[in-house]
């Protein structure tokens, strides 16, 4: 998903400067020695400053203790040896009446269970009931209208009917319509063991009390029939509007899905609250359309049925799409129903499309009376030409005018930047949720079409639980977005002052911990957890190893968990192993608090040829200490200490690593022994990837204070 705040244009990449990276090397620290005092002193004293402890393990949950114990889970970062994750397959056939703008599907669930475990209920995801007026809502997301939610009138286990009671619509509105529902609950409770009963039927994360367990290994079918109303505009926050008026419709989170059952904890139940994402099953899909004749439709998957419901100009056109990176038009402004849009249709003059997608974790599907379709191609390395579909509307056509171009550009440098594009297609679909994403379907317009583009390597195939941990999703996107937007211009891409940044934020009694259920990270800082946050902390990263390291390793990271459910300790076990580190305490405090390093010169004193620079850390997060010393332009030849390189002819990179704060000091004494050139300059964290609150002391001399106004 991308937000208001941070949807993105090709125009931000003009902004990137090309900077030359340096990759910092650690040594052990040069021991002190006496000095003469020549410099500058901070305002702040040290001796009011108590002793840190510094947290250097990675905090471990009661649920990934289990999974470590079971070996579902490994310390290495890799899944373990008895790794193992439910499937779920899904016929569905649905039909849309642009009269009422209302779907009625039936669906034929196949759950695999995969798991060690006898499972004695089914967990459902029934988020069209986000929309009935007492669901909750996280501000600020308002639904644009409310509705009956999902009415569910059919639904068996392996043949078996189950109760449905929970689903029914209350009797009453207010108080009497919630003890109604209150009811209703209870009785679904109380319901004789043996039967199937639903429950939570009014919620979005309902579930199935089986009257009969699935065996581990074994499988059930779950036969469902259903109708709900698309709800129309206008609403505040993405997804929250599924149609425009009754001429085009974005049917998002509009099936009964399976929930996930996973080692970690169980059934997912959590809420669909609106502004978190998703944590769904791979499986296969077999969807079949039922929409008027003379109406697109696209959507997850390849169509099947191209003939039956497409006419032989369009036919034509599509066979040229992977031929060259043109832009092709196969239904044109001018092409408008049956006989010209699509095939002539049936005699109810309707047209059922079919759609067939392998291995993933969700379906979205479009439809319009008077789309315009077009489509180009990205040639992806090891796996050849696959389409790329642009539907818009005709009076929308300048908000597509790149996309086919940026698009391209993302599936190309993403497969190469972490690995191949796994899907037969990519489609990007016009209307009114501008900024959302699905396996081979975004919403959206040129506008943050690399942005959603990306996320078809996290979630869709490196598929995380976004509820909990939508940092691993939208923040290791908006991290890759910025290498993507330099590679466009031919730039190198730029990490310095990200880290340091955060401490412009860290400290707010608002901001919750990266690792806080994104579901309650409250309307402030949603949007910064979830989303800003992980490019300053891959940029801290990328100063204490390298940006290049940090890429790679989360090549291989991304490369071992494709098609699995990995969690939070997975990334980080497996960066510690990939880059050599033992980052225990890089983690903690970048995942775990809000702290930030703080870090300032607090004097600088010479003895002939020894300068003797004392650095502060006032924060609680521990970071190297990184010093640029620039010389004179003239002087002795200047010798190279050993934890040091030459950034050019006049200036030493010098790195003490994180280790020297690790038996709680506050200060360190760094000694600079470079022969008898005189030091100009010296610069404390001069990539600025740190968090500081304060900058402006990270510089001897100080900087002159600005002269008052007068």
């Amino acid at each position: 998903m991308s937000q208001v705040l941070i949807t993105r244009d090709r125009s931000c990449a003009a902004l990137v400067v090309a900077v030359a990276m340096v990759t910092l090397l650690v040594a052990a620290p040069v021991l002190p020695a006496q000095r003469t005092a020549q410099a500058v002193s901070s305002t702040a004293t040290l001796a009011t400053i108590p002793p840190r402890a510094i947290r250097r393990d990675v905090p471990i949950t009661n649920s990934i203790r289990r999974a470590l114990a079971a070996g579902t889970r490994d310390s290495t970062g890799r899944p373990g040896r008895n790794y193992w994750q439910l499937r779920a397959d899904y016929a569905i056939d649905v039909s849309l009446d642009p009269v009422t703008s209302r779907l009625a599907g039936k669906a034929r669930i196949t759950v695999h269970n995969s798991s060690p475990d006898q499972l004695r209920e089914i967990g459902l995801r029934l988020d069209p009931n986000h929309f009935l007026g007492n669901a909750p809502h996280a501000a600020p997301w308002v639904p644009a209208e409310v509705t009956d939610g999902m009415v569910i009138s059919r639904l068996t286990i392996d043949g078996k009917p189950v109760n449905l009671a929970s689903n029914a619509a209350p009797a009453g509105d207010g108080g009497s319509g919630a003890r109604a529902i209150v009811a209703a609950q209870q009785n679904a409770a109380n319901a004789p063991t043996g039967e199937a009963v639903l429950r939570n039927g009014r919620s979005t994360a309902a579930s199935i009390r089986l009257g009969t367990p699935i065996a581990a290994g074994a499988h059930a079918v779950l036969d469902i029939e259903w109708s709900h109303k698309l709800p129309g505009g206008p609403g505040t926050g993405h997804r929250m509007v599924q149609r425009w008026a009754d001429t085009l419709y974005q049917p998002t989170q509009w099936f009964p899905r399976v929930a996930v059952y996973d080692d970690l904890r169980g059934w997912d139940n959590e809420l669909y609250v609106g502004p978190s994402e998703f944590y769904n099953n791979f499986g296969t899909f077999d969807v079949n359309i039922d929409v008027p004749a003379g109406w697109i439709v696209s959507g997850t998957g390849v169509l099947q049925n191209p003939e039956q419901v497409l006419t032989a100009a369009a036919r034509e056109r599509l066979t040229k799409v992977t031929q060259s990176d043109a832009v092709t038009t196969i239904v044109g402004p001018e092409d408008i129903g049956p006989g010209k849009a699509t095939a002539i249709g049936n005699a109810n003059g309707r047209l059922v499309w079919r759609f067939h997608a392998d291995t993933v974790n969700d379906f979205a599907w479009a439809t319009a009376k008077k789309y315009v379709w077009q489509a180009t191609r990205a040639t992806i390395p090891g796996r050849g030409a696959i389409p790329v579909h642009l539907l818009f509307l005709p009076g929308r056509a300048n908000l597509f005018a790149q996309a086919g171009e940026l698009s391209r550009h993302a599936l190309e440098f993403y497969s190469t930047l972490w690995f191949p594009y796994q899907f037969p297609q990519l489609t990007l679909q016009d209307g009114p949720s501008s900024g959302m994403e699905y396996p081979m379907v975004i919403n959206s317009n040129q506008g943050a079409a690399d942005h959603e583009t990306g996320h078809q390597w996290w979630p869709m195939v490196v598929s995380n639980n976004e509820t909990w941990y939508g940092w691993m999703d939208e923040g290791f996107n908006q991290y890759m977005n910025i290498l993507s937007d330099a590679d466009a211009i031919a730039k190198a891409p730029v990490f310095d002052g990200l880290g340091q940044s955060y401490g412009r934020t860290s400290g707010a009694e608002g901001e919750p911990p990266m690792m806080w259920n994104a579901n309650y990270a409250g309307p402030s800082f949603y949007g910064f957890t979830t989303y800003q946050k992980t490019p300053l902390m891959l940029s801290a990263l990328g100063g204490i190893v390298g940006d290049s390291a940090v890429q790679r390793a989360h090549r291989e990271w991304a490369q071992a968990w494709m098609f699995k459910h990995p969690s939070p300790w997975d990334y980080m076990f497996f960066m510690n192993k990939a880059l050599g580190r033992d980052l225990g305490w890089f983690w903690n405090s970048w995942l775990f608090t809000t702290e930030s390093v703080d870090g300032r010169l607090v004097r600088v004193k010479t003895q002939g040829i020894r300068t003797a620079v004392t650095v502060a850390q006032d924060g609680n997060m521990p970071s190297p200490i990184v010093l640029d010393v620039q010389f004179a332009a003239k002087g002795p030849s200047i010798r190279l200490m050993r934890n040091a390189v030459m950034t050019d002819s006049t200036t030493a990179r010098v790195t003490w690593p994180v280790d020297v704060w690790f038996d709680g000091r506050r200060s360190f004494t760094a000694d600079l022994v470079f022969g008898g050139r005189k030091i100009a300059r010296i610069t404390l964290d001069p990539a600025r990837r740190f968090p500081d609150r304060n900058p402006a002391d990270n510089q001897w001399p100080a900087a002159a204070a600005a002269p008052p106004a007068r």
